[in-house]
């Protein structure tokens, strides 16, 4: 590795076996770390110089931010260097005329939604990693989360990239315009590529104007159809920022691991959260009659509305500690989607896959319904081996996605393909957009060098 020290100096790369196994891997629990070298650049030119080394000495890459992803896709298992941006995590520049920000790929997410608060600002893309994701990551996978329902995903929000190519090359695509009218637009091409393409090193993100008060309520329903039946009276008479479902397996785990408490005394199968706009009074006396209206109508049996700045957060809890809650179950994960109007077919025809394939296996179930994004959590039976316990997801895992592709959904909504889906890639893409997107790999990568298995 003297190249490597030589290239970036010797404090910048690390061999030993405590940050080969830290770095060379992400929040999957079942792969065999097999990292060479962990390097940590600090500026484009730094990943310009570790590119054209790679390619030079035929060394693959591999990208690490906050190592978040559910995916695989941030995992070295073949003896490639990691490239760890987290120590290019810089806020550049700020224009408040344009309203974007210059930020470097290793920025955390809270960071930057701190960053705009301060500055009267707001960065609506949200979700329950966001002290640990790194900016890039969240490009690299387009990642969604809690609010897309108002504000949308992460490439709504970007507004320019720096990237370095797997040909070494630097790219500065769009430069914060928002009219360009000049052809193919590269920069949606590295947005969700999982750094298959090349590695952001710099982006331009949007900010919006903050937010007028939220209100959140945590309403108890009384069956998987009645879900998207609320979330129609929401959608039509509230200004809707997040809609999310869990069930109460799920809820139970997170009262245990939280001591937090339940919303209401009522215990239903089911539970949404709601989050509004409330910009005047009058949206506040619509957003109650939605509430009794659900009640009225046999749809809900229960709820609560929060009261205040804590107690919204704490609802809040209750739906974002999920993940938090189940992580000593080493559970077997499942990020899908499909449109909207599909939900309630789709997860019946879900519930009927697990209840023949796992009887007597606890199943976890959480999403972000009001995008049609699902998140299946298969907790692994006290006693099974991890190895085995995989085994036997896989083998149910084609019956999850035929019931995917029967609703022409996605086997991955937001947690990208990595190494854990790609086998399963054609239950969403045909083998023609499969043969394009590797002649589109091999234009930005011509040796393969960018995190080389992930996705294809």
């Amino acid at each position: 590795m003297t190249e490597l020290q030589n290239l970036l100096g010797a404090e910048n790369v690390k061999t030993d076996s405590e940050s080969l196994n830290y770095y060379g891997k992400d929040w999957t629990t079942y792969f065999d770390i097999k990292a060479s070298a962990i390097v940590f650049p600090r500026s484009t030119e730094d990943v310009q110089k570790l590119v054209l080394w790679a390619r030079k000495n035929k060394i693959a890459l591999v990208p690490s931010g906050g190592r978040t992803g559910l995916s695989g896709a941030a995992v070295a298992t073949q003896g490639e260097v990691v490239v760890s941006f987290e120590k290019m995590n810089r806020i550049l520049e700020f224009n408040p005329t344009d309203q974007t920000v210059l930020v470097e790929a290793g920025v955390v997410t809270e960071s930057l939604q701190k960053f705009a608060a301060d500055n009267g600002l707001y960065y609506p893309v949200d979700f329950a990693a966001r002290g640990s994701s790194h900016i890039a990551g969240n490009i690299a996978t387009n990642a969604g989360g809690i609010k897309v329902v108002r504000y949308g995903l992460t490439r709504d929000w970007v507004a320019g990239l720096e990237v370095v190519t797997g040909a070494g090359e630097i790219l500065s695509l769009n430069n914060g315009l928002v009219k360009n009218a000049t052809g193919y637009d590269l920069r949606h091409l590295f947005i969700g590529s999982e750094g298959t393409l090349g590695f952001v090193t710099k982006a331009l993100i949007r900010l919006s104007p903050p937010p007028p008060p939220l209100q959140v309520m945590v309403l108890g329903v009384t069956g998987l159809d009645a879900v998207m039946k609320v979330f129609a009276e929401f959608k039509k008479k509230t200004t809707l920022v997040a809609f999310e479902m869990f069930s109460e397996k799920a809820l139970q785990k997170v009262l245990v691991s939280t001591g937090l408490q339940r919303p209401f005394e009522t215990v239903c199968d089911y539970y949404v959260l709601a989050e509004v706009e409330i910009k005047s009074t009058q949206e506040e006396e619509s957003t109650l009659s939605v509430f009794e209206a659900c009640l009225e109508q046999g749809l809900v049996n229960d709820g609560a509305v929060s009261q205040s700045e804590t107690q919204a957060k704490n609802f809040w809890r209750l739906r974002e500690d999920i993940s938090e809650s189940l992580a000593k179950y080493s559970p077997y994960k499942n990020d899908i989607s499909v449109a909207i109007s599909k939900v309630p077919a789709f997860m019946n025809d879900l519930d009927q896959v697990f209840s023949n394939a796992y009887p007597t296996w606890e199943v976890i179930w959480f999403g972000h319904i009001g995008d049609g994004n699902l998140h299946i959590n298969i907790l692994r039976p006290q006693g099974m081996s991890k190895e085995e316990f995989v085994k036997e997801c896989r083998n149910v895992d084609p019956l999850v996605f035929k019931a995917v592709q029967k609703q022409a959904g996605s086997i991955s909504a937001e947690h990208g393909v990595g190494l854990t889906k790609k086998s399963f890639l054609t239950y969403t893409k045909s083998p023609l957009e499969i043969e394009l997107m590797r002649g589109i790999k091999k234009v930005f990568d011509p040796d393969l060098i960018m995190n080389p298995g992930k996705v294809l």
